[in-house]
C-alpha cells in the first residue's frame, strides 16, 4: 500500500526505500511503510502551498466547517474499522482504541463548528477612524505525530490547522501511523479538496527533519520528548517558524487526608496505566499525605494486583508497550529502580501475552525519595512513584519539583485548599476530584517549563493557527 499522500495522490517514496512495522503485540513485522525523505517533504509542502492559495484557500470559513462535519460522519460510520487499525498497530487494547476514534470524530465536530466562529474584534480608537482586527490563516502548517495516539493527535492538531483555512503536512511516526493513512484515505473520501491534507511517512531524523527545516511552512505542532522537542525548535528557528509544542510530563496526583478515597484510588490506577503508561499527562506521582499514607498504599496495591497487560483484543486492561526500543527503555529504568533498593508495593499480572511481545505489567514503587529518578524523570510507561508528604506547602513542592509541568490532580474535601493547590500547582491543567476529564476535546491543553509551550484543544487552539492584522481606516 502507498503511504504518502501528495496533492490527492498516494505514492511510493521517490527513493523507493521502505521500513519495516512491528506488531507491538508479537514483535514481528506486519506492514511496510514508504521511506520518505526530504525530496518528498518538498513536494508535499508545495503542494499544500498550492491548494491553499487555490481550492482550499478559497473556501469559505462555514464551507470549511461544514467539509470538517463531513469526515465526522465519515469517521464514525468507520469507527470500529479504524479502532481495529489502531489497536493492532499500537498494540493498545480494542476498547481504549474506539474511545481514541470517539475522540477523533469529536475533534472533527467541534473544529467543524468553531471555523465560522473565530471572531476579530473592533477596536474604539480615536474620531475618524474605524479600527478592525481579523484572524488570517498562517499558509502551510506541519504536524509530526506521535506513536502513543496517533488518531487523537492528528484530530487535535490538524483539525483546527484546517478549521482556520491552513493546508497541513503531517508526519506521522514510523512506529504506528496506519490509523492516520485509513483517517486520511476517508476524509479524501468526504471530499476534502486534494493538497489540504498531505501526509509524508518516514523516520524523524530524515522526513521529520526535512519538515521542520522546511522554510516555506509556518508552523509546526509536535508531540514528544524534551530532547528531540529542542531540536525541533532548533530546526524551525532557523526559518523564525513557531511551533506548538507538548512534550511529557511527570504529573501528581495529590491525595490529601480528608480525600474521598473511594473516588482517589481508581483514578489515580487509571490515570497511570492508561494506554500502558505511554500518556504524557499520566499521573505517574502519587503524592500521599503521610497521615492516609499507608491506608492509600494498600488500597491501590489492591487495585493494581488485579490489572491485566495482555494481547489488544483481549479486553485487558494495558495492552504492549509500543516501540521495542521503548520496552528496553522501560525494562532498563525499572531494572535500576529494582537495584535501588526501592520497594515494589504491587504489581500487574500478564495474561497470556505472546512471547515476543512487548508487555510490562503495571507496577509500584513506594516510599520513593524525592530526588530519585523515579520521583523526577518521565519513564513513559506502567509505573508509579508514591511519595508521602507532610502538609499543604509540602505538597505544593513536592507538585512542583520537577522539570514538567503538564497536568496535575487534587484530591480533597477542603474547598479552600483545591483553589489554594490549583494556583500554586505549575502546570497548564489541574484537575480536582477527578483526572483525566475522558480527553476534554473542549478543555485547552499544554505545558509549562519542559512540558513544551502553546496550547492545543479548545477553542484556543484557532489562536495557534492563525495570525492577526489590524486593518484602521480613517474615514473623514
Amino acid at each position: 500500500m502507498k503511504t504518502i499522500l501528495i496533492d490527492g495522490t498516494w505514492q511510493d517514496a521517490q527513493s523507493k526505500d521502505l521500513i519495516d512495522v512491528l506488531d507491538p503485540a508479537t514483535g514481528c513485522v506486519f506492514t511496510e511503510l514508504s521511506r520518505g525523505q526530504k525530496e518528498d517533504v518538498d513536494q508535499a509542502v508545495v503542494a499544500a502551498r498550492h491548494a491553499f492559495k487555490n481550492e482550499w484557500g478559497a473556501l469559505s470559513a462555514i464551507e470549511r466547517g461544514r467539509l470538517l462535519i463531513k469526515v465526522r460522519d465519515a469517521v464514525l460510520e468507520r469507527a470500529d474499522e479504524i479502532a481495529a487499525v489502531e489497536s493492532k498497530d499500537t498494540g493498545k487494547p480494542l476498547h481504549l482504541a474506539k474511545k481514541d476514534i470517539s475522540a477523533l470524530a469529536r475533534y472533527f465536530e467541534f473544529y467543524g463548528s468553531a471555523a465560522d466562529k473565530h471572531h476579530g474584534e473592533v477596536i474604539p480608537y480615536l474620531n475618524g477612524y474605524n479600527v478592525n482586527v481579523v484572524h488570517e490563516p498562517l499558509g502551510v502548517t506541519a504536524h509530526i505525530i506521535p506513536w502513543n495516539y496517533p488518531s487523537q493527535v492528528f484530530g487535535r492538531t490538524v483539525c483546527p490547522a484546517l478549521a482556520a483555512g491552513n493546508a497541513v503536512v503531517v508526519k506521522p511516526s514510523e512506529e504506528a501511523c496506519q490509523s492516520v493513512l485509513l483517517i486520511a484515505r476517508i476524509a479524501e473520501e468526504a471530499g476534502l479538496p486534494a493538497g489540504a491534507l498531505n501526509i509524508v511517512t518516514g523516520f524523524g531524523a530524515e522526513a521529520g527533519e526535512a519538515l521542520a527545516k522546511h522554510p516555506d511552512i509556518n508552523l509546526l505542532t509536535f508531540t514528544g520528548s524534551p530532547a528531540v522537542g529542542t531540536r525541533v525548535q532548533q530546526a524551525t528557528a532557523e526559518n523564525h517558524v513557531r511551533c506548538v509544542l507538548e512534550l511529557g510530563g511527570k504529573s501528581p496526583q495529590v491525595v490529601f487526608e480528608d480525600a474521598d478515597l473511594d473516588k482517589a484510588v481508581p483514578a489515580v490506577v487509571a490515570g497511570f496505566i492508561q494506554n500502558t503508561g505511554q500518556t504524557c499527562s499520566a499521573g505517574t506521582r502519587l503524592l500521599v499525605q503521610r497521615s492516609v499514607y499507608q491506608s492509600v498504599v494498600e488500597r491501590v496495591a489492591k487495585r493494581v494486583a488485579d490489572v491485566k497487560a495482555g494481547m489488544p483484543d483481549s479486553g485487558a486492561d494495558c495492552g504492549p508497550i509500543i516501540t521495542a526500543d521503548q520496552f528496553k527503555r522501560v525494562q532498563a529504568f525499572i531494572a535500576r529502580v529494582k537495584a535501588s533498593g526501592l520497594e515494589v508495593l504491587a504489581q500487574g499480572q500478564l495474561d497470556n501475552v505472546d512471547e515476543g511481545g512487548f508487555f510490562v505489567p503495571p507496577i509500584v514503587f513506594g516510599p520513593v525519595p524525592r530526588m530519585h529518578e523515579l520521583a523526577l524523570e518521565e519513564v513513559f510507561g506502567p509505573v508509579l512513584a508514591v511519595i508521602p508528604f507532610d502538609d499543604e506547602q509540602d505538597a505544593i513542592e513536592l507538585a512542583n519539583g520537577t522539570d514538567y509541568g503538564l497536568v496535575a490532580g487534587v484530591w480533597t474535601e477542603n474547598g479552600s485548599r483545591q483553589l489554594r493547590m490549583a494556583n500554586a500547582i505549575e502546570v497548564g491543567q489541574v484537575f480536582i476530584n477527578c483526572y483525566g476529564a475522558g480527553g476534554g476535546v473542549e478543555l485547552p491543553f499544554g505545558g509549562v517549563k519542559k512540558s513544551g509551550y502553546g496550547r492545543e484543544k479548545g477553542f484556543l487552539a484557532m489562536d495557534e493557527f492563525t495570525t492577526t492584522k489590524t486593518i484602521v481606516n480613517h474615514y473623514q
